[in-house]
């Protein structure tokens, strides 16, 4: 069965899916949307058109954390969800909590820079201040893990490393919050982590605040 993956390569919800995807170790065709046509097949397949898109056979799935599921569900590989159900609930809250309590704040700053600017400044300190106790929270959990949940690769982790990576940009990660450093250092060290980050360098300037020189 074919898979086609609508993405783009900067984007933090796309990374989540195609970090998944490179774990398990799939085949699948990359329409990337900047190539002429595909954002419109996408729309075709999900006209409220947010990416990610899946197109497995003649299913279409939307939503990064669903689509992982649906790998893990019809897809050999890796397992990115625990098949014990307890396990499996802490791997997803750790998926929400990147994605709530991370990235959410970290895109404030960057859509209010997208849209006028004006109020950046107060923007920015507030998306700081979540940010800040995102950090706090998952310094105290992660312990002596490798990985968000665990000693397993998993959905939390294809969640934190866009959101560390790209809330490191906005908001660095500061020196106390070591655990987390080094938890975002181990991430990016990743193979299938580091094969997004390298895919998504030539877009880098598409970055709102700036793109550090680092990363």
């Amino acid at each position: 069965m074919s898979l086609a993956l609508y993405a783009h390569p900067f984007s933090s919800y796309c990374w989540k899916v195609l970090i998944a995807l490179r774990e398990k170790d799939l085949a699948f065709e990359y329409r990337n949307l900047e190539e002429p046509g595909a954002a419109e097949a996408m729309a075709a397949r999900w006209p409220i058109g947010r990416m990610p898109v899946l197109v497995d056979g003649e299913q279409t799935v939307a939503e990064s954390s669903i689509i992982i599921e649906h790998l893990d569900l019809r897809h050999p590989g890796a397992r990115m969800i625990p098949a014990d159900p307890e396990a499996a609930l802490a791997v997803r809250f750790l998926d929400r909590f990147f994605d709530h309590y991370v990235m959410t704040p970290m895109q404030q700053p960057v859509a209010e820079k997208l849209r006028h600017g004006d109020r950046l400044d107060s923007v920015r300190a507030e998306s700081g201040k979540a940010l800040d106790k995102a950090y706090a929270w998952l310094d105290a959990t992660l312990g002596e893990r490798i990985w968000a949940a665990g000693d397993t690769f998993g959905l939390a982790d294809c969640a934190g490393a866009p959101a560390l990576f790209y809330a490191d940009w906005v908001h660095p990660i500061p020196a106390e919050r070591a655990k987390v450093r080094a938890y975002r250092e181990r991430l990016l060290a990743r193979p299938a982590v580091a094969r997004v980050v390298d895919d998504a360098r030539p877009y880098r300037s598409y970055f709102p605040l700036g793109a550090p020189d680092r990363d």
